[in-house]
């Protein structure tokens, strides 16, 4: 990353928070397995909760992602570094049988492209848009 990133370009973090009507085991499962994760986001090359492991995300057109664990806390916190700038993490709560679910998509920043050489700003819109579609799709793979 280096130090030449002023905080006044970073862009804040996408944000989103779904109320699941499922145990937080079974959102853990879809969140935390390679099975789960392509049922509801994007299909991994393999996928392990281990801090460190490395996987790949099958992005469609896009190619595959490269990524690494950064943070795993079952059945609370997940984090992993997706492609050269950003960090996903996902933030689970028991609430009475229910699942809380946010969604964190970190890492952009004003002036930059992604590897792709879209500039953040746009891109982050763009994914901003897609999170809640993928918060769906979530919503109907653990409550279905």
């Amino acid at each position: 990353m280096g130090d030449n990133i002023h905080t006044q370009d970073k862009l804040p973090d996408i944000r989103q928070t779904v109320l699941l009507k499922a145990p937080i085991e079974k959102v853990w499962k879809a969140v935390s397995t390679a099975e789960g994760i392509a049922a509801w986001f994007m299909p991994p090359s393999d996928f392990q909760t281990v801090v460190g492991f490395e996987f790949h995300l099958n992005a469609g057109p896009f190619g595959q992602s490269p990524c690494k664990v950064t943070e795993v806390d079952p059945p609370n916190r997940l984090s992993f570094n997706w492609g050269k700038d950003w960090t996903l993490t996902f933030e689970l709560a028991e609430l009475q049988g229910e699942t809380e679910f946010t969604l964190i998509h970190g890492g952009w920043t004003a002036g930059m492209a992604t590897e792709f050489g879209e500039p953040h700003d746009i891109v982050r819109g763009r994914m901003e848009q897609g999170w809640s579609g993928i918060g769906q799709k979530l919503s109907s793979y653990v409550e279905g």
